[in-house]
């Protein structure tokens, strides 16, 4: 390619040109350069951008390009321009007939070929390829004037052909015509012919009419791109007259005036060469044929190449790593520790082989086994780094597989006595750092062999699985279930909570057995399990111990009849069945109306005018008595029965408001408490509405009280809910304020209309210095949020006066009334 520079006012001067052709010409002109990648590229141009018809740059280009070269034809190279589809390309040449590009015209709708726009454009061309020879000459010219310089320093010139002689390569050079006009020694040895049998010929009178179109051909190559080019690779004979690989090299003999003297053409071996190439190629075909993935670095660690099954184990093609870090592969897996290794290893002993775990493009991880090589230089210096990996996938599928069998159950697919072993030994470490409790449950089902003797153990081993089934949706994801053999289980509970917890679950695992079990063809038969249970630490530091333990509480509910359970510890044991009966009684108490309201009071300070009452669920069960809501409430949520409850005490509440209105009395609102799991009910809302419409009471003397520990759990959830709220008109206020973790973000857009002040503030004002600072921040907080403050607990005069000082708005507690039923209420309805 002929390098030389247009100078800014040369191109200012081809602008000219352009602006003054466009003035005649209907289109978009373009000059168009060749670069030193064999394209063509837009260096003048003069468009109308409103031209929607026209073809893009771009594609001019490429079009461009491919016109030249298949219109025309070295020696003869018509100076006409090229028409094809309407686009007008008029070629500009070097002096040295080099191709430097094309004027294009683009016309808007039918090229207009007047004479006076052909006339133009031949100007322009001229004028533009006179720049060029004045830009060649001078470019000649001090080269020239160098090459005089060295000449004048009285270096002696060597003879041309003496100087080619001496060279192995084959040297020729031809003439304008085609006539060879200069040869070597190498050519005569390799072609076979005398020098006056070559000389002052063409190709057409030496070789063959196809051979001589080639040759010809690669001349005007070189010629038309006005540099080196490499011409062919073939197969012919050498010096020696040895089958050899030649390839040729062309480029283009110009005069210091830019005249066009001919073509040099060189020709060497490169046999070894193509045979090195070809065993590259070798190499390269048994790398991308191969099933392991091959990766290469350089040795800063940048990817340079990747062959084999690379895309298929990794999802990256080859054209999206080039150039990047392998760690791109990265699981995050692998601890900065581990990498530190394997680069010591790799840079000590030049090899690393291991597994490693990595991430495919998809996100997936997977295993993999992996050597890295190290490939040093003549310098001994890392060039490369080779990396060989396979997919092991499948592998370690077996290996797990294989472990599954080892230590799994292969009826139940429950973890065996020696993976408990190991879990067991683990969930004990974790209990004794964290220092917390963990319960072992030994279950065995009673009279089980009695199945096997009856129905056969085909029938024994499906009842088995079902119960493996039950238990495990019984326990949930945190606890473990095993099976030590026939029909025993093993259920280990982490992070215990409370012996009550442990008697919760215990009370779900028996409920396992409560359905009949299904036979193919026999009908159905039920079983019962008798459980026992032991308490880390308690009752033993090891798993050994715990196992031990365990079955001897099991053995002991055997003892009482089966159909039972036992904890180790006698005391537990007792507490779980009072726990139990608990459980039962509230299951009941609903159906045998063992439920009933109390409604306490709710005073305004300073007037002493009720201003509402708060529902209070009570229960007295025939057997057990009088019970605290402070006991059965937790109990009723960890059985999933307080939505049950609450929808009652809500329907109750709703009853008796429509009730006094429809009696003319006055009573405010009738605040009813309402649970965390209540309002994590999608359907709550609806079921508000609902009550109030089969009671008839508006929703304006309804107040739902929701504690602030509730609220925050889920607050995004918990707003939405109180918003649908609101627009029924029922007024909402938080419970017990101050006990928990409100966030003041969340509390300011909550749809509330009051804040109650938790008890344990109101207790000791005004003696205590913190409950009255904390009582003031809240009735502030309060009103600056316009927000109603009400007091709960008062029993005092003290309190209620400093209350009322302090700005609180409405209060209820001893002092004014105890939760009264109903009949005891008349005094404060109006």
């Amino acid at each position: 390619m002929i390098d030389i520079k247009i100078p800014d006012e040369a191109l200012q001067d081809w602008q000219e040109a352009l602006e003054s052709l466009g003035e005649i010409f209907d289109g978009s002109l373009f000059l168009l350069s060749l670069t030193a990648t064999d394209g063509l590229m837009p260096q003048l141009s003069l468009c109308d951008d409103n031209q929607v018809h026209r073809q893009s740059v771009a594609q001019l280009c490429a079009q461009g390009l491919t016109l030249f070269r298949d219109y025309i034809e070295y020696p003869k190279r018509p100076r006409e321009p090229i028409n094809v589809g309407g686009i007008v390309l008029q070629p500009l040449f070097w002096p040295s007939q080099a191709l430097y590009g094309a004027l294009c015209l683009v016309p808007n709708e039918q090229i207009n070929h007047d004479k006076r726009l052909t006339t133009q454009v031949k100007l322009t061309c001229q004028a533009m390829q006179y720049t060029l020879v004045n830009l060649y000459q001078a470019d000649r010219q001090q080269l020239a004037q160098a090459e005089a310089r060295v000449d004048t320093q009285g270096e002696k010139r060597v003879d041309l052909q003496l100087f080619i002689d001496s060279l192995p390569e084959h040297v020729w050079m031809k003439d304008v015509a085609g006539r060879y006009v200069l040869i070597n020694k190498s050519v005569e040895l390799a072609w076979g012919r005398d020098r006056e049998q070559l000389l002052n010929r063409t190709d057409d009178e030496i070789f063959s009419p196809e051979l001589a179109e080639e040759f010809v051909q690669g001349d005007y190559e070189s010629i038309v791109r006005g540099v080196q080019v490499t011409a062919a690779e073939c197969e012919a004979k050498d010096i020696d007259q040895s089958n050899s690989w030649l390839e040729t090299t062309k480029v283009p003999v110009v005069a210091s005036d830019g005249t066009l003297e001919g073509v040099i053409g060189i020709s060497r071996n490169i046999t070894s060469h193509k045979a090195a190439q070809e065993q590259l190629e070798l190499a390269a075909n048994i790398f991308e044929n191969s099933v392991e993935g091959v990766l290469i670095t350089d040795a800063s660690g940048n990817i340079v190449e990747v062959h084999g099954a690379f895309t298929e184990i990794t999802g990256y093609s080859r054209e999206e790593v080039l150039g990047e870090n392998p760690r791109i592969l990265n699981s995050g897996r692998h601890d900065k520790a581990f990498f530190e290794r394997l680069w010591r290893s790799l840079l000590t002993n030049g090899k690393w082989h291991g597994e490693i775990w990595n991430r495919r493009k998809s996100g997936a991880i997977y295993p993999e086994q992996l050597t890295i090589s190290s490939m040093y230089g003549d310098d001994h210096q890392v060039r490369y780094f080779v990396a060989v990996f396979a997919d092991i996938s499948a592998q370690k599928q077996s290996e797990k597989e294989l472990a599954r069998l080892v230590y799994h159950d292969p009826l139940t697919k429950l973890p065996n006595r020696m993976m408990l072993s190991a879990n067991l030994e683990q969930e004990l470490r974790h209990a004794a750092r964290e220092e917390t409790q963990l319960a072992l449950i030994f279950i065995d089902v009673d009279l089980f062999k009695h199945i096997n003797d009856s129905y056969g153990h085909v029938t024994g081993d499906a009842i088995l699985m079902e119960v493996a089934r039950r238990l495990g949706q019984k326990l949930g994801e945190e606890a473990t279930l095993a099976r030590l053999g026939s029909d025993e289980f093993i259920a280990v509970l982490p992070h215990v909570e409370s012996d009550d917890s442990v008697s919760l679950m215990v009370s779900r695992l028996r409920e396992a057995f409560d359905a009949p079990f299904l036979l193919d063809e026999e009908g159905s038969v039920r079983l019962t399990a008798s459980m026992g249970v032991a308490i880390y630490p308690g009752d033993g530091e090891s798993g050994d111990t715990l196992l031990r333990n365990a079955d001897t509480a099991m053995h002991r509910a055997k003892a009482n009849g089966r159909n039972n359970y036992a904890f180790y510890t006698q005391s537990l044991t007792l507490a779980s069945v009072e726990h139990l009966k608990l459980q039962s009684a509230l299951h009941d108490a609903i159906s045998k109306d063992a439920f009933y309201l109390v409604y306490q009071p709710k005073l305004a300070l300073g007037t002493g005018e009720c201003v509402g009452f708060e529902a209070l669920l009570r229960w007295e069960d025939p057997q057990l008595g009088p019970i605290s809501p402070a006991i059965f409430i937790p109990v009723a949520e960890n059985i999933g029965l307080i939505n049950e409850i609450g929808l009652w005490v809500l329907k109750q509440a709703a009853t008796q408001g429509a009730q006094w209105l429809a009696e003319g009395k006055r009573f405010g609102r009738i605040s009813v408490n309402v649970a965390g799991p209540q309002l994590q009910q999608n359907q709550f809302c609806a079921e508000v509405k609902r009550v109030l419409d089969e009671a008839g009471l508006p929703p304006q003397y309804l107040e739902l009280e929701v504690t602030e520990s509730c609220m925050m759990s889920d607050p995004l959830a918990v707003i939405e809910v109180l918003k649908q709220l609101g627009e029924l008109g029922v007024e909402l206020s938080v419970d017990d304020f101050g006990t928990g973790y409100s966030s003041l973000n969340y509390l300011k857009r909550l749809p509330i209309h009051k804040l109650k002040i938790d008890q344990s503030f109101v207790r000791d004002i005004p003696r205590d210095g913190n409950n009255t600072a904390i009582a003031k921040a809240v009735i502030a907080l309060g009103h600056a949020l316009n927000l109603c403050i009400i007091a709960e607990g008062v029993e005092t005069p003290e309190q209620a006066a400093f209350l009322e000082a302090a700005g609180c708005d409405q209060a209820q507690g001893y002092l004014y009334s105890k939760p009264r039923v109903v009949e005891e209420l008349a005094e404060f309805l109006s």
